[in-house]
């Protein structure tokens, strides 16, 4: 059942953000279209309510629980980061906006856009913990929630393991081919102002 609902969520969300920049760009229904994305979130309320009833109902938590904490927290920490994503794409195709910029691939602003990243996955880290802890307290009972503590540390690791990487491209830069390792300049040595805007959220 649990499982059913994590994934009826995530298809809601895409549904959900599709309907959004269908009334915003192509029907032109702008406070729809806001509607919509406000409506965005309950997506993650129905999963936190339905995961709080099933525990309160006297349910051993396991691998699901944990794995509806962790949807929970990815949502809040990559849900504004994706709708951006998806919004330019489809001003770009749908609306005569500008192509969409692709991340930096060497040099510094490559090491800062895995920041950027590793910072998201820290917050969804958290954000899980945090729900995890607070059903932990609420159940009391240290045989019905190994397995959220389980999921603590999994999300504890996912943190470590994305942090590893920013720093291995912070210590290690990625040169552009040919070994000029401009790290995201121009040939002229002028840094590319998109640049600029993606590393500043602007994009």
């Amino acid at each position: 059942m649990m499982i059913a609902l994590i994934v009826g969520c995530e298809i809601a969300f895409w549904v959900i953000l599709a309907l959004a920049l269908t009334t915003r760009y192509i029907f032109r229904l702008r406070r729809t279209s806001t509607a919509l994305l406000i409506a965005v979130p309950l997506v993650d309320v129905v999963l936190l309510v339905a995961t709080v009833v099933d525990l309160s109902n006297g349910a051993t938590a396991d691998f699901k629980h944990g794995l509806s904490a962790a949807y929970i927290g990815f949502s809040v920490a990559y849900g504004h980061y994706i709708i951006k994503w998806a919004d330019a794409r489809f001003a770009h195709r749908f609306a005569g906006g500008p192509p969409p910029v692709k991340p930096p691939k060497y040099g510094m602003a490559r090491a800062a856009h895995e920041w950027k990243f590793a910072g998201m996955t820290a917050v969804a880290a958290g954000v899980t913990a945090g729900l995890l802890q607070l059903a932990i307290w609420t159940i009391d009972d240290s045989s019905r929630t190994e397995e959220l503590s389980a999921w603590q540390w999994r999300m504890g690791v996912a943190a470590g393991i994305n942090a590893i990487v920013a720093l291995t491209y912070t210590i290690w830069p990625k040169e552009r081919p040919g070994g000029d390792g401009d790290g995201g300049q121009h040939r002229d040595g002028q840094r590319d102002p998109r640049i600029d805007k993606y590393l500043s959220g602007k994009y």
